[in-house]
C-alpha cells in the first residue's frame, strides 16, 4: 500500500514503541524516483503488511532511527540504490567496501584492537570482526560483512518464477529448503492458488529434515568450540545420516530445487517413507546418550551457561525470532502463529527459555530436534495421495504476494510482485539480519577466547545478509 511520508513515520513510531515488529526494508526502481518498502507485523501475529513510500529526490524517514533492528538492512538498502535515510543513526556504508571503514572507537586505558578475517581457518563465509578489549575481555564487537554480496536480488527481477525460485534457493544454502519454501508461497499468495496436499506434506517434511540436519550440526560445533571435539564428531555422524536420508529419499543431500512454486519437483515412495521412520526412531537413543553426556560433562558445561547471554528486553528490541528469540523469552514460531501449509491442522507446541545464553541457545535445539521428529511422523502417518504439483496461472496485470515461514533459523519473509510471468519485484529475508547485532551486544563481557561458541551459537548466515 503506497503511503505519504505521516504514515511511514506512524508505522516508524509503532515499531519504536513495540507495538509491532520490524519484518524487512527493502527499495526497487520505479520510473524516475524510487520506492522504499517497509514489512511489519503485529506484536504476536505472523498477519505481515507492506508499506510503500516514494523516496523524493532519493531521500525517505529513517526508520533504523525509531528501531535499531532495521539498521543494516536500512544501510544495505541505501548502498544498493544510492538513497539516503534521514535521520539515520548510522550512516556508513555496509556493502560498498570502497575506502577505510570507520569503526566505532573505543577509548580508555588498556583497550585495544583484534581484527580477524574476513579470511578465517576453515571453510565459513567471510566476513571481518573487530574485537575492542582490555585484556581478554571484549568491550565492543563489530561485524562488517558484504563480502560474499552477490546481486541475488538484482538476478532475480526481471527473470521467470521458475528461473528465480532456483535463484531463492541458493540465497543461503544451509537454508535452501526454507527459502524456496518462502518463495514459493509468496508466488502462490499472489496468483491465488495452493499446492496440493501431498506437495504441502512433502514440504513439511523437507523443512524438518533441514531444522535436523542443521540443529545437529549447529550442536556439534558449539561443543566443539568450547573444547569438547567428541560431541562435534559423534553429532557429525548423525548429521551425516539425515543428509544421506534426505539424498536417498529427495535426490539430493540439501534438498535443494525440490520445492518449487505451485508445488514440489519429488515425491516419496512408499519404501523412502518407511526408511525416514526407521531412520529417525533409531536417532532418537544415541542423540538421547549424547545430551546426557553434554549435561553431564562438567568442564562444557562450564564454558556454555552464562556464556553470551543475549538480553530478553535486546531480543524484543532487534527482533529476533527462531532458536535466538526463543532461547530469550520471544514467543515467536511462523508455524504456529503465521499457520501455513501443513502445519495450519497440527497443534504446535512452541519450547521457550529466559535465559539467553550459549546453554539455552543448545537446549532450544535439542526441544526442536525432538519437536521435529515428531512433526514428521505425523506428516507420515497422515500422508495423502495426489497430485504433487499444478500449473502456474497465466496473468498480465501485477499480483503481489508475500509469505513468513520457519527456516531452521527462524522465520524467513519473501515477497514478490509478478507480471506477465516475471517477477518484477522480489524480496527474501534471512533472520541473520537480526542476530548479527544481537551477537555484538551478547559478546560484550565475555573472555575473546569465549567468541566462537558464542558465535557458532547464533549461528548468523554471511550470505543470507548479502544479498
Amino acid at each position: 500500500m503506497m503511503v505519504d511520508q505521516t504514515s511511514w513515520q506512524d508505522a516508524a513510531a509503532d515499531l519504536a514503541r513495540g507495538e509491532s515488529v520490524f519484518v524487512a526494508l527493502w527499495a526497487e526502481p520505479a520510473g524516475d524516483g524510487r520506492v522504499v518498502h517497509l514489512a511489519g507485523r503485529p506484536r504476536g501475529s505472523g498477519a505481515v503488511s507492506v508499506l510503500s513510500l516514494m523516496a523524493d529526490a532519493g531521500h525517505f524517514p529513517s526508520i533504523a532511527r525509531h528501531h535499531p533492528g532495521a539498521g543494516l538492512m536500512e544501510r544495505a538498502l541505501c548502498d544498493l540504490h544510492g538513497l539516503i535515510a534521514d535521520g539515520a543513526p548510522d550512516p556508513r556504508p555496509w556493502l560498498d567496501h570502497r575506502g577505510a571503514y570507520a569503526f566505532k572507537p573505543v577509548s580508555g586505558a588498556g583497550v585495544h584492537q583484534i581484527p580477524v578475517g574476513p579470511v578465517h581457518a576453515g571453510t565459513i563465509e567471510p566476513g571481518h570482526f573487530r574485537f575492542s578489549v582490555n585484556g581478554d575481555t571484549i568491550v565492543r564487537l563489530e561485524a562488517r560483512l558484504g563480502y560474499a554480496h552477490k546481486g541475488t536480488i538484482g538476478l532475480m527481477r526481471g527473470r521467470t518464477i521458475d528461473h528465480a525460485a532456483l535463484l531463492a534457493g541458493r540465497i543461503s544454502g544451509d537454508s535452501t529448503v526454507g527459502y524456496a519454501f518462502a518463495f514459493a508461497r509468496a508466488v502462490e499468495q499472489a496468483l491465488g492458488i495452493a499446492p496440493p496436499p501431498r506437495a504441502a506434506a512433502l514440504r513439511g517434511i523437507m523443512a524438518e529434515l533441514e531444522r535436523l540436519a542443521n540443529h545437529f550440526g549447529d550442536i556439534g560445533a558449539i561443543c566443539n568450540d568450547s573444547g569438547f571435539p567428541l560431541m562435534n564428531a559423534l553429532t557429525a555422524v548423525l548429521r551425516e545420516r539425515v543428509l544421506r536420508l534426505s539424498a536417498t529419499c529427495f535426490g539430493h543431500r540439501l534438498m535443494m530445487d525440490r520445492i518449487i512454486p505451485g508445488g514440489v519437483a519429488a515425491d516419496l515412495a512408499e519404501a523412502d517413507a518407511l526408511l525416514i521412520q526407521t531412520t529417525l526412531a533409531a536417532l532418537r537413543a544415541p542423540w538421547g546418550r549424547l545430551f546426557e553426556l553434554y549435561e553431564k560433562t562438567a568442564s562444557l558445561q562450564d564454558r556454555v551457561v552464562t556464556s553470551g547471554r543475549l538480553d530478553p528486553a535486546i531480543a524484543q528490541r532487534l527482533g529476533c525470532g527462531g532458536y535466538v528469540g526463543r532461547a530469550s523469552g520471544q514467543d515467536f514460531d511462523a508455524r504456529r502463529d503465521a499457520p501455513y501449509p501443513p502445519y495450519d491442522p497440527m497443534t504446535l507446541a512452541v519450547p521457550g527459555f529466559t535465559a539467553g545464553d550459549v546453554d539455552a541457545r543448545i537446549r532450544l535445539r535439542v526441544a526442536e530436534l525432538d519437536q521435529s521428529i515428531a512433526l514428521i511422523l505425523e506428516l507420515l502417518a497422515g500422508l495423502p495421495q495426489g497430485a504433487l504439483r499444478i500449473t502456474l496461472p497465466e496473468t498480465s496485470s501485477a499480483r503481489t504476494g508475500h509469505a513468513l515461514i520457519e527456516g531452521f533459523r527462524g522465520d524467513i519473509f519473501a515477497h514478490v510482485r509478478l507480471r506477465g510471468g516475471l517477477v518484477e519485484d522480489v524480496m527474501l529475508r534471512d533472520p541473520s539480519w537480526f542476530f548479527w547485532p544481537a551477537l555484538e551486544t551478547a559478546i560484550e563481557g565475555n573472555i575473546v577466547a569465549d567468541f566462537p561458541l558464542c558465535n557458532k551459537s547464533f549461528n548468523p548466515s554471511y550470505s543470507g545478509c548479502d544479498l
